[in-house]
């Protein structure tokens, strides 16, 4: 199938792998890196004359083996090209989507469906034929309905469609609890059911199986789907999608040899995975235990920022659907509209802004459909407009929220209730809307990958919100850090999410042409006097504080630095004019928060990058690494231009091969790239596709001769003289504000008591606040609000706290001092106020007060951990 062009091509291609350091063709895998030439080559010609399914099988790899061989081809950086890692991102996507759900779907038939029914059932309904029946539909549903194939969300309501259609039609003998009664009722309801097998199903109406929805809402009840969204997936594609595609039997159900048929040529267009091959547990389709895409995740732990976090198993499927009904929980005491304590806010405003909110929102909501379906494509009709305005209304219920929550907390520390000035800043509430739209659209749109790393980003995927509301990254990275502090109910994927979308801004989205940082630094330097210094006062060994809030950053791009950091001017009134003068002659140029802080950002993100990858690559030569950072920040502060449209690691990578280059260290760029592919986070587009001047890409081998030499060249030979330049101090690197702590907290007064946050999945349909059962083997769980087990346990913890009286009367000499900020917990003696301003009572028992004294110091620990960043930053002020 392949053709000559293609043939030729990739011989040269597997010639030159043979020739090249490491050569893996010509060892043990000849057929595998011949297969791989050839894919590589016919997708760069546009070429693809067979599936991937069918190259697969002809060189006997699994989807994930494959993936992990072409990995390890790729040893230099034009072997692959970004077109084959577009490709290959879209088809991991696509298997790791597939996979989740024909397991989910095969789990969930098993609690449908009984394993032997009984002999009166035809065998028209055995298992094996009700799986490959209700499977091939689903995906030949999912092809014609789902243009964004990689949905895992849309996706698995649609597959609890197919389900729902299925199970309504099938006789009640073949079904367990609670589905053979929902649909035995159904039948009574509706049309006479007779006793034997299945004879009336083609007496039932398609308006009774279309409006019945018992079952759809045992479904939706099981996984945690949210009713609504699936019912909207049935009404407006399902059914449409079976009376178009033509495929229904006069019984109601479809013909095996049709759909087979039609998924077959929809299978050969796409050319990609063959997906009817799980029925039969093929092993191309099977999870390797090394290659999978489940070690995507693995370089995560290469992050020293990331603490270890040890939770249940948990499947992608019900990971996604606990993500979204915990977001709709969160929102669901929330309203559409300004609440009443906002519409307090607005009214005390010089110049009220809630008609300029209101004409905002809704204007935004039509932009926001009409981009949401384009982005999508027609294939979505109807599903799309419904999930895009759900989606939407989400996101501006979160808005509200948040802004009613940032307002609150500037009233406490600014002691004022008008804020004119920051209500009415367009750029402040585009940038709070289309943050609270981005949480949503990135908990409805997680991957079951659940990995941001060498993936592609999908249509929908951030940075797309900020097109949507034409929006400049650098305006809304202000408001990130703020939205986080003032919603505590996000949970920590989105949280991580929008670190995420933090840390893209400072690696390149800020530096694209256009963007407001460039004329921040030019207005600073202007200030400063100073050419070559745009931000001296970023020094990076600066304690970092995180006490700057969004009203900082978006009101005050420059705030003298004499003035305290108590807040910028929130008022139409109260205007930098109005401050109390400072003298002329001693007041100093004034600078710019917002440039000031991203800048100390840029230095600890950059400088943890370098690290992570000075680890990987030269830990035998420590004494290194400060001139490569050093290198590294000159060129941020000072050749910040090498910035525009490229990529914070293009810099750091050429960094660190210019000071290997002058030191005599062998380091050449393979071994760079190579180590860098194994960071979490990265995207080899990075290092195959630099800028080197107008519209002009190449490798990063190429932008460092051309550009980055020729830029630093003088800089860079100083440290290979007697004369080296100055080192740049190490950045100071406090505890991110974004991360919670998942190391348990040991009591001090206990015996080997350990009190950790609750870190498991919630399942919804037991109740926001019931976690899932635990299993702590050998160690005692004690859950607040759960039963805690057999006596047994209660007299073992009881006696582990009785061994503490020792310790405990030491804290009782302390115990008529104020409460110290919570660092570890402390039981306090009997009869002491807590730290809440809560007793304990006299009848009740030691064990019952500590369990009291746990549940306050639960609400002060999470508090704590937000705040521990800051606590570090005073400490050493002082």
């Amino acid at each position: 199938k392949v053709s000559e062009s293609v043939r030729e091509k990739a011989w040269k291609t597997y010639e030159s792998l043979s020739a090249a350091d490491g050569a893996l063709a010509c060892n043990t895998k000849k057929k595998e890196t011949w297969g791989v030439c050839i894919f590589i080559v016919a997708i760069d010609l546009d070429e693809v004359t067979f599936t991937f399914t069918e190259l697969l099988k002809s060189i006997k790899m699994s989807v994930c083996t494959f993936f992990q061989f072409l990995k390890e081809v790729d040893v230099n950086m034009d072997t692959v090209s970004t077109k084959v890692d577009s490709t290959v991102s879209r088809l991991k996507k696509k298997y790791d989507v597939l996979f989740a759900l024909y397991h989910k779907f095969e789990r969930t038939c098993g609690l449908i469906y009984l394993e032997q029914p009984s002999s009166e059932i035809s065998a028209e309904l055995s298992s094996v034929l009700v799986l490959k029946n209700y499977w091939i539909t689903f995906l030949l549903a999912k092809g014609k309905v789902l243009q964004v194939e990689d949905d895992l969300v849309i996706s698995f309501q649609l597959l609890l469609c197919v389900l729902d259609y299925f199970i309504k039609l099938s006789p009640p003998a073949v079904l367990k609890e609670p589905y053979k009664s929902s649909v035995s009722a159904v039948t009574v309801n509706g049309s006479a059911r007779t006793p034997r097998r299945g004879q009336n199903r083609s007496s039932r109406t398609a308006k009774q199986l279309d409006t019945d929805t018992k079952i759809i809402e045992i479904l939706c009840k099981e996984h945690d789907c949210n009713l609504d969204e699936v019912k909207n997936v049935y009404f407006t594609s399902f059914i449409p999608f079976l009376n178009s595609a033509g495929i229904v039997a006069s019984n109601g159900l479809p013909e095996v040899e049709v759909i087979l048929k039609q998924y077959d040529e929809l299978y050969l267009k796409n050319k990609d995975i063959d997906a009817r091959l799980f029925l039969n547990h093929d092993e191309t389709l099977q999870p390797d235990v090394i290659a999978c895409s489940q070690l995507e995740r693995t370089p995560l732990k290469n992050n020293p920022d990331e603490e270890i976090n040890i939770i249940l198993p948990q499947t992608p499927v019900r990971a996604a659907m606990n993500n979204i009904q915990q977001l709709i929980m969160i929102l669901n005491s929330a309203t559409d509209k300004p609440s009443d304590t906002l519409i307090k806010y607005f009214n005390n405003c010089t110049v009220n802004p809630k008609d300029s909110i209101l004409k905002r929102v809704e204007s935004f909501e039509h932009i926001f459909k009409k981009k949401f379906a384009e982005a999508v494509g027609q294939g979505w009709a109807e599903i799309g407009s419904q999930a895009s305005i759900w989606r939407y209304k989400l996101g501006v219920r979160l808005y509200y929220r948040v802004m009613e929550s940032m307002l609150k907390s500037e009233e406490e520390r600014l002691s004022v209730q008008n804020f004119s000035k920051l209500l009415n800043d367009n750029i402040f509430h585009t940038s709070l809307l289309a943050c609270a739209v981005e949480v949503v659209m990135a908990t409805y749109g997680r991957n079951a990958s659940q990995s941001d790393s060498t993936s592609a980003e999908t249509d929908l995927s951030f940075p797309w919100i900020l097109n949507v509301f034409d929006l400049k990254a650098f305006d809304f990275y202000k408001v990130i850090e703020s939205f986080i502090r003032a919603e505590p109910n996000l949970t920590r994927e989105m949280i991580k999410h929008l670190e995420h979308c933090e840390h893209r801004i400072m690696e390149c989205l800020a530096w694209q042409s256009g963007s407001p940082l460039f004329d921040l630094i030019k207005q600073s330097k202007e200030r400063e006097g100073q050419a070559d210094q745009p931000e001296p006062t970023s020094t990076p060994n600066m304690p970092f504080q995180h006490n700057h809030t969004a009203a900082d950053l978006y009101l005050s791009p420059v705030k003298s630095p004499t003035k305290k950091a108590s807040g910028p001017p929130l008022s139409a009134t109260s205007t930098p004019d109005a401050q109390p003068a400072v003298t002329p002659q001693t007041q100093k140029p004034q600078k710019s928060t917002s440039l000031s802080l991203f800048y100390k950002k840029v230095y600890l993100l950059a400088y943890r990058r370098l690290h992570t990858l000075f680890l990987h690559l030269l830990s035998d030569h420590p004494d290194l690494e400060p001139l490569i950072w050093t290198l590294f920040q000159h060129t941020l502060q000072n050749e910040y231009e090498l910035m525009r449209d490229r990529h914070l690691d293009q810099i750091m990578m050429c960094s660190m091969y210019g000071i290997c280059k002058v030191k005599n260290v062998d380091l050449r760029f393979k071994m760079i790239v190579s180590a860098y592919k194994e960071l979490c986070n990265t995207n080899q587009e990075t290092f195959k596709r630099v800028l080197i001047r107008e519209e002009q890409y190449d490798s990063i081998i190429v932008f460092y001769n051309l550009v980055f030499m020729q830029k630093l060249k003088t800089n860079i030979l100083q440290y290979a003289s007697s004369r080296p330049p100055t080192l740049s101090p190490i950045p100071h690197i406090p505890r991110s504000p974004y991360q919670f702590s998942n190391s348990p907290r040991r009591v001090p007064a206990g015996n080997n008591i350990y009190i950790s946050p609750l870190k498991s999945p919630y399942k919804f349909s037991d109740g926001f606040q019931s976690p899932t059962k635990m299993t702590p083997r050998s160690r005692i769980l004690v859950s607040i609000g759960e039963s805690f087990g057999t006596s047994e346990k209660f007299q073992k913890i009881n006696q582990m706290l009785c061994n503490s009286e020792g310790q405990l009367k030491r804290s009782a000499e302390a115990g008529a001092a104020a409460p110290k900020p919570l660092k570890r917990l402390r039981f306090d003696i009997e009869g002491t106020d807590e730290a809440d301003g809560s007793k304990h009572l006299p009848q009740e028992s030691k064990f019952q007060q500590k369990l009291a004294e746990m549940t306050s110091t639960r609400t002060r620990m999470q508090k704590q951990k937000l705040n521990d960043g800051n606590d570090t930053s005073a400490s050493e002020d002082k």
